[in-house]
């Protein structure tokens, strides 16, 4: 700059002045639609872990009550061959003992009926703990999608940074909505 306030630029000051006022805004956007992707990305992602682990216990739950209702079912064929052997004891019996024996399948047959209202009850619960760990399955496939979505989004977004394709950055565009979309069905557990 001169005593009479007469400043020369250099091209390459020119160019940095030049770069700070019309600085490039599109890729500034893109920039933070790529953060704001990345972001929600992370939240999809946290989610899809989220159900995947719920699907786990879930699946190990029904395993739990299956073993439960098998174990039910094991006591009552028990409880069957003692009432068999009870019905062949009174048929060798002498008359003296057929009235115990007779009391005996009477009790035999009731708890069989108890013992098979737990174990139907039981085998109820695990089909209900495999139903929940299929559709938490189910979510976590909805929120892996849209995690992987939203990484293709992101890797256009730096395609078209470098390249500068208009094209390019319109895919990004348009992959990361169906990635939003695909989001919004897992949150709707469609």
């Amino acid at each position: 700059m001169s005593s009479g306030g007469f400043h020369v630029h250099g091209p390459h000051d020119h160019e940095l002045e030049h770069a700070g006022q019309h600085g490039d805004t599109h890729a500034g956007a893109i920039a933070v639609v790529t953060a704001i992707i990345a972001t929600i990305g992370a939240i999809f992602a946290y989610m899809g872990g989220a159900t995947q682990a719920n699907a786990g216990l879930y699946k190990n739950n029904a395993a739990i009550k299956k073993t439960e209702a098998s174990n039910q079912w094991n006591y009552y064929q028990a409880k069957s061959s003692k009432q068999n052997l009870s019905e062949l004891a009174i048929e060798l019996a002498p008359p003296t003992k057929q009235a115990f024996y007779t009391e005996e399948i009477a009790r035999y047959k009731k708890e069989k009926a108890d013992i098979k209202k737990d174990a139907e009850k039981l085998e109820a619960a695990s089909t209900e703990w495999d139903k929940k760990s299929d559709d938490e399955m189910h979510q976590h496939h909805r929120w892996a999608q849209a995690t992987t979505a939203l990484q293709i989004a992101i890797a256009l977004a730096a395609i078209a940074l470098l390249t500068k394709k208009r094209w390019v950055e319109y895919g990004m565009y348009g992959v990361a909505a169906l990635g939003a979309v695909v989001g919004v069905l897992a949150v709707m557990h469609v």
